[in-house]
C-alpha cells in the first residue's frame, strides 16, 4: 500500500477509459494527482485516487467515499507484461454486473479496505470503528508491511549482539506473551544459529529428508518448533478477527477465529475452492505434518521462493525418486515435469492472480469425478477421469493414495450418510490432519441429531487447540444440560478464539462466574469490531437477545441494515424478533422492506410466503414460495413448502408437478415421500410409480 504517485501508480491515467455491463469508467491525471471518473446508475462522479494497493500480478486504487472510510474501485490495474494479457484496465468482477444495489458493488461494507484488507497489508493497524456514529477512524504504524509485522516489539533489536544464541533468547523472552510461544523464532535466527539447531537431511537410501536436531554430537530425527508460523498465519488465513488489530507476539488463536475445511470454501477432499490464502490448505498438507514451515520454500522478508523450479522441492525429496521422466510419465522439458503443476495447481483470484493450492495433493480420478474436485491431470488433458485412471494404473500400479480414513472423510465432506459412530469415528481417526478432523467435529451439529458429553469430551479437553475450536462450535448441539458438564470448562481455555465460541453457546443458562463474564466480554468485543458489516450486528443481535435485552436485539439489527442494506440475514431475523413480538404489521414492513433490497434472496421470499400463511392469505403465499423455489432450486424446503401450499388450497396435481420439478434439482425422501402421499390422495398410480423409483 502506498499513496498514490507518479512513482507508485502503475495504471494507464493517460484518459483511458474502460467499460464493463453498466459501469464505465475513464481514468486521467492533473496537477500530479489521480482521478477516475464513474458513470453507474445514469449518473457520473469523479473520484480522487487516494492509494495505491499491491503491485504484481495487479493493482487496485483506494478510494475515501466518506471521512476516513476508503473502498475499493470497482476497476484493477492488470500488471502484467501485454504478452500475458495484462497492460490493461479490467473489472473486479468479470462475470457479473454489480450494480448499486447490490452487497457486491464497490462502496458496500465487502469492498472496505478498514475493515476488509487493511489489517493485514499496513502495520500496527487499528480499525477503530465507531458503532455510535459508524465511522472509521483507523490508524497504522506503517503504511506498508514492515519488520515489525512479523517481529513485534524491536526495542531491543539493536541492543543484542546477534551473533550470540543466549542473548537472542534472552532479548526475546523478555517480549514472548503467549505461554504457547516459544522465545524465539527461527526467522530470527542467524545461518549459522540455525544450522546449529538442526537441519533436513537425507540419508542414504532415504526418498524424503527428515528434520534432524543435533544431540550429543549427533544428527538424530526430532519434532520441529514451527510455532513461528501463528505470526505468518494472522494474515495468510481465511478468518475472523477477534481483537481489532494484528500483534504478532500474540498467539493466533488469541486473535482469530480460522475458516476450517467447510464448504464452499473447499471441495470435499480439501483443495482450495473460494479464496481461503494459505493457513487451510498447508496445514492438511503431509508437508506440514512433517515440519516444514513457510521459510524452507519462501524467503521471510521478500516471500519469493528460494529456489525456482524442481530445484526446491529437491532441497528435501530425493532427485532421484523424484526428478525425471521415470517419477512425471512426462518429457523434462515440460510444464508437466514441473512438481508444482501436478501437487500444486492453481486457481485464479482477483481477476488475474494464479495462487497455488498448499495442501500438495496427489490427482485422485475417482474423487473428482464423484465430488467434482479439481484434478490436475484434467487442467491440461481434455480426457475425462476414466482415462485419468487407467494412465495412473498403468504407470503406478494404483489410481489412488488414499487410506480408508481419507476416503471415508471425502464421502462425508460430500454428504454421504453415515450414522454417529462412523462420523466420531472419522472425527478421532489419527490418520487424519488435525484440521481435517476438526472440520469433522464442527459439522457434527448438522451431520447428527443428537449430542451427549461423552461424544464431545474428547476433543473438548484434547490437546490440540483446533479440535477444542472445534468442539467450542459444535457445542450448539448439546442438550442443555450436557451443556453445563465438560462443555462449560472450555470457558477456562488458554485461547480467545475458545472461550469466544463456547460462551455463545452457554449464554442463558444461568452461569454467572468470572470465566463466563470474562468470555462474555470477549465475545462483545469480537462483535463491537465487526460491526461495520452487517454480520458483527446480527452476532451481537442474537446475544442481547439471549440475555433478554429484546430493544438492544432491535437496535442493532437495525444498525445492521443502516451499515449493510443488502445483507439479507439482519432483515430476516428484525422480522422474526417482530413475529415474537405479535407485531404483524412492523414484520411485515421489513420482509417487504428487504424484498425490495434484496430480490434475489429466496430466504426473504419463503419468509414473506409463511407471514401470509399465518394471515391465511394462501393463494399470495403460494406465489411466493413459487418464486423462492426458482431463486434457490437446490432448496429442498422451498419446493417441500410450496407444494404443500398449493395442496392446501386445493391444487394437488399441481403440487405433484412442482415436487418432480424440485426432484429434478435436488433428490431428496422429504420431496419423494411427499409426492408418494399426494400420489394416493389422487389415485395417481403413475405418479405413485415415479416416486417409489426414486425412494
Amino acid at each position: 500500500m502506498d499513496h498514490a504517485t507518479n512513482e507508485t501508480v502503475l495504471g494507464n491515467f493517460d484518459n483511458a477509459t474502460t467499460e464493463h455491463f453498466s459501469q464505465h469508467a475513464t481514468f486521467f491525471r492533473k496537477n500530479e494527482k489521480f482521478f477516475a471518473t464513474l458513470n453507474e446508475a445514469g449518473e457520473t462522479t469523479r473520484y480522487t485516487i487516494s492509494y495505491v494497493f499491491g503491485h504484481s500480478p495487479l493493482q487496485q486504487y483506494l478510494i475515501e467515499t466518506e471521512s476516513g472510510r476508503f473502498q475499493v474501485f470497482p476497476f484493477a490495474w492488470d500488471s502484467r507484461d501485454e504478452k500475458e494479457g495484462g497492460q490493461r484496465w479490467y473489472p473486479n468482477y468479470q462475470d457479473e454486473d454489480i450494480g448499486v444495489n447490490d452487497r457486491l458493488h464497490w462502496k458496500q461494507p465487502m469492498q472496505n479496505w478498514n475493515g476488509m484488507c487493511a489489517d493485514c497489508h499496513s502495520t500496527g493497524l487499528t480499525r477503530n470503528f465507531d458503532t455510535d456514529t459508524l465511522a472509521f477512524n483507523s490508524h497504522f504504524d506503517s503504511i506498508n508491511v514492515s519488520c515489525t509485522s512479523c517481529h513485534g516489539d524491536m526495542a531491543n533489536h539493536y541492543k543484542q549482539d546477534s551473533n550470540t544464541l543466549s542473548s537472542t533468547l534472552a532479548s526475546k523472552a523478555d517480549t514472548a506473551i503467549s505461554n504457547d510461544m516459544p522465545a524465539y523464532s527461527h526467522n530470527t535466527l542467524s545461518a549459522g544459529e540455525q544450522k546449529a539447531m538442526g537441519q533436513w537431511l537425507l540419508k542414504e537410501g532415504d526418498k524424503i529428508a527428515s528434520w534432524q536436531e543435533l544431540e550429543n554430537g549427533e544428527y538424530r530425527p526430532a519434532k520441529r518448533d514451527n510455532s513461528f508460523m501463528d505470526t505468518c498465519f494472522g494474515c495468510h488465513s481465511l478468518r475472523s478477527s477477534l481483537t481489532d488489530g494484528i500483534n504478532p507476539e500474540h498467539h493466533y488463536l488469541d486473535q482469530f477465529t480460522p475458516s476450517l475445511l467447510i464448504s464452499p470454501l473447499y471441495f470435499a477432499d480439501g483443495q482450495i475452492k473460494e479464496e481461503v490464502y494459505v493457513y487451510g490448505s498447508f496445514l492438511q498438507s503431509r508437508m506440514y505434518e512433517a515440519g516444514v514451515n513457510c521459510i524452507d520454500c519462501h524467503n521471510p522478508h521478500t516471500m519469493k521462493l528460494k529456489v525456482e523450479g524442481n530445484g526446491l522441492c529437491l532441497q528435501c525429496h530425493s532427485a532421484q525418486a523424484y526428478e525425471g521422466e521415470k517419477h512425471t510419465k512426462h518429457p523434462s522439458d515440460s510444464e508437466a515435469s514441473q512438481c508444482v503443476n501436478c501437487h500444486m495447481p492453481t486457481r485464479t483470484y482477483m481477476g488475474v492472480d494464479a495462487r497455488r493450492d498448499h495442501s500438495f495433493s496427489i490427482p485422485t480420478p475417482h474423487v473428482s469425478a464423484k465430488t467434482g474436485a479439481p484434478n490436475a491431470c484434467l487442467n491440461c488433458h481434455e480426457n475425462n477421469n476414466d482415462w485419468v485412471s487407467k494412465q495412473l494404473n498403468e504407470w503406478y500400479g494404483r489410481d489412488s493414495t488414499l487410506n480408508s480414513d481419507e476416503e471415508k472423510y471425502v464421502a462425508f465432506m460430500h454428504g454421504e450418510a453415515m450414522n454417529k459412530n462412523e462420523v466420531l469415528r472419522l472425527a478421532h481417526a489419527k490418520t487424519l490432519p488435525v484440521i481435517k478432523r476438526a472440520t469433522v467435529v464442527t459439522m457434527l451439529p448438522s451431520r447428527i441429531e443428537t449430542l451427549s458429553d461423552k461424544d464431545l469430551r474428547p476433543f473438548i479437553r484434547n490437546k490440540e487447540p483446533l479440535l477444542r475450536l472445534a468442539a467450542a462450535q459444535a457445542g450448539r448441539a448439546l442438550p442443555t444440560g450436557e451443556r453445563l458438564k465438560s462443555y462449560k470448562g472450555l470457558l477456562n481455555d488458554k485461547y480467545r478464539s475458545v472461550r469466544v465460541a463456547a460462551v455463545n453457546s452457554l449464554i442463558g443458562l444461568g452461569i454467572d462466574s468470572a470465566a463466563f463474564n470474562q468470555a462474555l466480554d470477549e465475545l462483545d468485543t469480537s462483535n463491537a469490531i465487526n460491526q461495520w458489516r452487517g454480520e458483527g450486528n446480527l452476532n451481537q443481535s442474537l446475544v442481547e437477545y439471549q440475555l433478554g435485552n429484546v430493544q438492544e436485539a432491535e437496535a442493532l439489527l437495525k444498525r445492521g441494515i443502516k451499515v449493510d442494506p443488502f445483507f439479507e440475514a439482519n432483515y430476516i431475523n428484525l422480522a422474526e424478533l417482530y413475529r415474537s413480538q405479535n407485531k404483524a404489521a412492523l414484520e411485515k414492513q421489513t420482509l417487504e422492506e428487504a424484498v425490495k433490497a434484496v430480490p434475489t434472496s429466496d430466504i426473504i421470499y419463503y419468509s414473506l410466503g409463511m407471514l401470509n400463511i399465518r394471515q391465511q392469505n394462501k393463494p399470495a403465499a403460494v406465489e411466493l414460495f413459487k418464486k423462492a423455489s426458482e431463486l434457490a432450486p437446490t432448496n429442498t424446503q422451498n419446493w417441500y413448502i410450496y407444494a404443500l401450499a398449493l395442496d392446501n388450497i386445493g391444487k394437488t396435481q399441481n403440487a405433484i408437478t412442482v415436487l418432480k420439478e424440485g426432484l429434478s434439482h435436488v433428490r431428496d425422501s422429504r420431496l419423494i415421500g411427499l409426492g408418494m402421499s399426494f400420489s394416493q390422495k389422487l389415485g395417481d398410480r403413475e405418479s405413485f410409480t415415479y416416486f417409489r423409483s426414486l425412494g
